[in-house]
C-alpha cells in the first residue's frame, strides 16, 4: 500500500507532526495517527441558508457510519455553500469562488479522499470543479429532490410553478393572496427542486458521469434509501483510497460525452452546459459547446418532467430511475466511459427496467425526437449562443419579427408592463448586459417574463434572447447564453429596437438583420454600456477581470486546469 496523503501530516515525530497529532486527538483513536486508516473528509454544503441543502447533515452523519465501517476516519469539512433561492444578485457569481475555496481546502488538509455533499444548483458543480483541480479520489451524495406539493388538486413543480403563477397574477387570472397561498404547496419537503432544473440536472450527471455510487442520483430527499446509499458511498469512500481511483480517471472524454446524451435523454438544464464545460476544463479535457449539439441534438426525449413534461423528479424515481432512462440510450453511451466502482457505467444497466411508460418514454415512442441542445451562430452570436428547443414553442423554432431591447434589468422591470410599450406577439424581446462580465455573473434572467398587455390577450411565450442564462426549471422560446456577451464587446450591444431578428433553430442561425458594415460601424448602446458592473474591490472586481465566456464555462482563467494535490510549501 502506498503511503497515505495524511502521513505527510501525522507520520512522524518532529514538533509539526506532533502538533498535527495532538490537536486532533478529540475523540479519535490511537491506531487513526499509524497512517494504515485513510481521512476521509466530508465536503459538506449543507446551511440553513442554503434552504435545498438543510438536510445534508443528516446524511453526512450516514455517509460518516460508512466510513467509520469500513476502517476510515470521517471528518465534517463545512465548505462554501451556494442557496439559488436567497444568494444576490445570483448565486452562479461565486460558483468559481466556492470551486477555488473547496479547491484549496482539499489540498490544504490531511484528507486521503472526499465525499462530495451537494444538491441545490451551483453546489455539485463547484464540487466537482474543485475535486477535479485537486485529484484525490473523490465521490458525490447528491442530496436528492423534494416532493411532489399540490395546489388547487393538481400537482405543482417548484421553480416551473413559480414562472406559471407569477405570470397568471400579472394576467389577472390568480389572485395575489391565491399566489401567497400556495408558497408551502409547492415547497413540500426538504430537498432541490423537484422538476428537472439545474439541480435535479446536475445530481443526475453527477451519476452520467461516474461520478456517484451508481443508483443514488435522483433518490428523493426524504427517502431513507437516500440514507441507505450515504452508507454506501462513505464505504465505497474508503475503497477508492485504497485502490487510489482519482476523478482523472473517471471523468474522461467519454464520460463527458455519455453526459451530453443523458442531458438530452432526460430534458436537463442549458445551465449544464456551462458547468460540464467547467469542469471539463478543469481537468484539460477538450470540451466545446458545440459537442452538445453534434452529440446531443439527435437523441429523444424521454423523460416527461417539468419544465418540457408533465411529471416530477418522485415520479422518475418510480419510474424506474435514471439507469432505465440510459438503457433505451445504450448503444449511444461509451462503453469504456467507468464509474467510481471501476466498473463501466453501462454495466449497471442490465437490470434497469421501466415500471412507468408515461414518466419514461421508450424509445421509439419519444417525447420528442430531437431533444438536445442546439447551439446557434450568425451576425448576433459570433461565439455561439444555446436554446433548449424541449422547452420552447416549435412554432416560434423558425422566427422573424422586430426587436425591443432592454439594456439592462433594472430597464426591463422599469418598461416591460408600459401600455404604451410598442411590442406585438411577433416582436423580440432582447435583453443584454446579463452575461458573466456585464452583471456580474450571468443571472438566471434570460426567460424574461412577458409584456402585460400581451399576457391579458393570452400570449404565453415569445422569441426572447439574452447573454445571461435561465433557470433550468423555466420553459419558453429563450436563446440564451450569447456569446461574446454585450459587456464583452459582442454585437448583442449593437442592436436597436426595431432591428429585424431572424431565429432559425433548424439552420442554427441567430441574426439581426442588417448589412455587415452597418453593424460593424455602430456603437454599442450608451445606456447598456452605463449599466454594466464596474467593481472595484474584492471577488466581484476578480470575477469581472478574469473570466471567461459561457461557451468555454465561464469559469476564471486563473482556474483553468489543475494544480494537484500537492501543498505547496511545507508548514514549519
Amino acid at each position: 500500500m502506498a503511503e497515505r496523503r495524511s502521513s505527510g501530516w501525522y507520520g512522524g515525530d518532529d514538533r509539526n507532526s506532533y502538533i498535527h497529532r495532538a490537536w486532533m486527538r478529540r475523540g479519535l483513536p490511537a491506531d487513526a495517527f499509524d497512517g494504515e486508516r485513510p481521512h476521509i473528509a466530508m465536503a459538506n454544503t449543507a446551511s440553513d441558508l442554503t434552504p435545498c441543502n438543510a438536510h445534508l447533515n443528516e446524511v453526512s452523519r450516514s455517509v460518516a457510519d460508512g466510513i467509520h465501517a469500513a476502517g476510515g476516519i470521517a471528518l465534517n469539512l463545512p465548505v462554501v455553500s451556494l442557496g439559488e433561492t436567497l444568494v444576490k444578485p445570483t448565486a452562479m457569481l461565486w460558483r468559481n469562488m466556492a470551486a477555488m475555496a473547496i479547491e484549496e481546502m482539499l489540498r490544504a488538509n490531511p484528507i486521503d479522499g472526499v465525499v462530495l455533499l451537494g444538491g441545490c444548483d451551483k453546489t455539485i458543480p463547484a464540487l466537482l470543479m474543485a475535486a477535479a483541480s485537486v485529484d484525490i479520489p473523490a465521490v458525490v451524495v447528491p442530496g436528492g429532490p423534494m416532493l411532489t406539493g399540490t395546489f388547487r388538486g393538481v400537482p405543482l413543480g417548484c421553480g416551473t410553478g413559480v414562472w406559471q403563477l407569477s405570470e397568471e397574477v400579472r394576467a389577472g387570472t390568480l389572485s395575489a393572496a391565491e399566489f401567497r397561498r400556495s408558497e408551502s404547496s409547492m415547497i413540500r419537503s426538504r430537498g432541490h427542486c423537484n422538476t428537472m432544473g439545474t439541480a435535479s440536472t446536475m445530481g443526475l450527471l453527477a451519476e452520467a458521469l461516474g461520478m456517484t455510487l451508481p443508483g443514488i442520483a435522483g433518490t428523493p430527499a426524504p427517502d431513507s434509501r437516500l440514507l441507505e446509499a450515504a452508507h454506501a458511498t462513505g464505504v465505497l469512500a474508503v475503497d477508492l483510497v485504497d485502490e487510489d481511483r482519482r476523478p482523472s480517471q473517471v471523468l474522461t472524454r467519454a464520460s463527458f460525452l455519455n453526459a451530453i446524451v443523458t442531458l438530452a435523454a432526460i430534458g436537463g438544464s442549458t445551465n449544464a452546459v456551462v458547468h460540464l464545460l467547467a469542469i471539463a476544463g478543469r481537468l484539460g479535457i477538450e470540451l466545446t459547446q458545440d459537442d452538445f449539439d453534434r452529440v446531443g441534438s439527435g437523441v429523444p426525449l424521454l423523460v416527461d418532467l417539468q419544465p418540457a413534461g408533465r411529471f416530477l423528479m418522485d415520479d422518475l424515481y418510480r419510474a424506474g430511475g435514471l439507469h432505465a432512462v440510459l438503457n433505451e440510450v445504450r448503444d449511444l453511451l461509451d462503453p469504456a466511459a467507468i464509474t467510481v466502482t471501476g466498473r463501466p457505467l453501462v454495466d449497471y444497466l442490465d437490470d434497469a427496467r421501466v415500471y412507468d411508460r408515461e414518466v419514461i418514454r421508450a424509445r421509439a415512442e419519444p417525447l420528442q425526437p430531437e431533444a438536445g441542445i442546439a447551439v446557434l451562430y450568425g451576425n448576433l452570436a459570433p461565439g455561439g449562443a444555446v436554446i433548449k428547443p424541449a422547452a420552447a414553442s416549435p412554432e416560434l423554432l423558425s422566427h422573424r419579427g422586430p426587436a425591443v431591447v432592454f439594456d439592462s434589468i433594472e430597464d426591463l422591470h422599469a418598461r416591460l408592463d408600459d401600455p404604451d410599450l410598442e411590442v406585438t406577439a411577433d416582436s423580440v424581446l432582447i435583453l443584454r448586459g446579463c452575461g458573466p462580465k456585464g452583471y456580474p455573473g450571468m443571472p438566471e434572467v434570460s426567460n424574461t417574463p412577458l409584456p402585460k398587455k400581451l399576457l391579458e390577450a393570452g400570449v404565453r411565450d415569445m422569441v426572447r434572447i439574452c447573454d445571461g442564462r435561465m433557470s433550468g426549471t423555466a420553459y419558453g422560446t429563450v436563446v440564451l447564453h450569447v456569446t461574446p456577451e454585450a459587456a464583452a464587446g459582442g454585437p448583442l450591444a449593437k442592436v436597436r429596437t426595431g432591428d429585424i431578428i431572424v431565429l432559425d433553430v433548424a439552420k442554427r442561425r441567430l441574426d439581426v438583420d442588417l448589412p455587415d458594415d452597418e453593424l460593424a460601424a455602430r456603437q454599442p448602446s450608451a445606456e447598456a454600456v452605463a449599466a454594466y458592473a464596474a467593481p472595484t474591490r474584492g471577488w466581484e472586481k476578480l470575477y469581472v477581470d478574469t473570466v471567461g465566456p459561457a461557451s468555454t464555462g465561464a469559469d476564471c482563467d486563473f482556474l483553468i486546469g489543475s494544480s494537484g494535490s500537492q501543498v505547496s510549501r511545507e508548514s514549519h
